[in-house]
């Protein structure tokens, strides 16, 4: 992971009406002045009008800036196209988590809130193609926000094992005031919460066997004479019942800041199997704040981030498999497939392949996309 200091271009206090090529403008270039063709600015911006096409590596973004030619890339502040060399020896060389920042401070300004609040889900991935060719990077840890599925931040590490670490780096580089943030059992640790809470924000943390002690104490809460609130989603032959019973917080909780725990039973049927997982929650909002049925929600939201940005990452931009892996190249081209996907959910698009497919069809269309964006 970078240990480069946060720069003044973070996620925080950046306008609404700060436009993607004005912020990607303030990216560092790591090249030497003399003899530079191209900006980085207007390298990452026909990047990113590439992958609104569907490209997946340097090869089809080269191409894709071939054939939209120097007239269309001139807006973007591209004059002569730049080749697919250029493309590779510049990403590899960036600072990603500083390209991150940048990427997140403009996302962040796009993202809705829900009931006053924005809410956040913090959660990692392996990029496996990465790994496989031993990058530097190949593992991310990033902020989805759960009504848009844009990424509000990112971080790169070189291992799982260290996702706690960054999980908290990124909570410290957000602007988190005032929002919601949800996270897996992994993050069930006390330092995290702490470090929520102190940005401002509340905590919403799932409790598992990680948590040995405070697991075997949740679950022998007297949850039987617990009002229960419940719904029953139906569709493609699946029925999804979701049952959650919210207590006051106990006194031996050692999370400070702890309002409320919660059980969250989940009960799917598929073609007449059932399966039941059972879910403990700690968090520090507090039931004006969050009645069962908003925790329920919030819980629920933070399940979607697989299929909001892990499932989309994977399948659709074929992520696990790119062989882009030198330097900082997996976290940098991760970072434009979270800006294709801000930009797609901002502008309506629910569906990122059929999204991909329209902006294919017309070569003008991503141009216009990224200058609005």
């Amino acid at each position: 992971m970078s240990s480069s200091p946060v720069p003044a271009s973070s996620s925080k206090h950046v306008s609404r009406q700060a436009l993607l090529l004005e912020m990607l403008a303030g990216v560092v270039d790591p090249r030497d002045p003399r003899g530079r063709r191209h900006t980085v600015a207007a390298l990452l911006a026909v990047a990113v009008g590439a992958v609104l096409t569907g490209a997946r590596g340097f090869t089809a973004i080269a191409q894709w800036a071939k054939d939209a030619g120097p007239a269309r890339l001139a807006v973007l502040g591209m004059r002569k196209v730049a080749d697919e060399s250029t493309f590779r020896r510049v990403f590899a060389r960036l600072d990603a988590d500083g390209l991150d920042q940048t990427l997140g401070a403009w996302a962040v300004t796009r993202v809705r809130t829900v009931g006053g609040r924005r809410v956040l889900a913090i959660d990692g991935k392996a990029v496996r193609g990465a790994r496989k060719r031993g990058a530097a990077v190949s593992f991310l840890v990033a902020a989805l926000e759960h009504t848009t599925g844009v990424v509000a931040g990112q971080v790169g590490i070189d291992d799982k094992s260290s996702e706690i670490t960054a999980a908290r780096t990124l909570i410290e580089r957000l602007d988190l005031d005032g929002a919601v943030v949800t996270m897996d059992a992994l993050h069930a640790q006390r330092e995290t919460a702490a470090k929520i809470r102190a940005a401002g924000a509340d905590f919403v943390l799932a409790v598992k066997g990680n948590q040995k002690t405070l697991h075997t104490r949740l679950k022998a809460l007297p949850w039987k004479d617990v009002p229960a609130w419940t719904t029953t989603q139906r569709g493609h032959g699946r029925r999804a019942t979701r049952t959650i019973k919210v207590l006051q917080a106990p006194a031996w909780i050692e999370f400070e800041g702890t309002v409320q725990v919660a059980q969250l039973r989940r009960t799917v049927t598929v073609k007449g199997k059932k399966s039941v997982e059972v879910v403990y929650v700690i968090t520090s909002a507090d039931v004006t704040a969050a009645d069962p049925a908003t925790l329920a929600a919030w819980i629920q939201g933070h399940w979607a981030v697989e299929n909001k940005l892990h499932w989309v990452r994977d399948v659709t931009f074929d992520e696990d498999r790119s062989a882009a892996a030198a330097g900082a190249t997996p976290q940098v081209m991760a970072s434009i497939r979270n800006t294709v996907i801000a930009i797609l959910r901002t502008t309506g698009w629910t569906n990122v392949a059929h999204a991909l497919r329209h902006h294919a069809r017309d070569l003008d269309r991503p141009i216009r996309a990224i200058l609005t964006a």
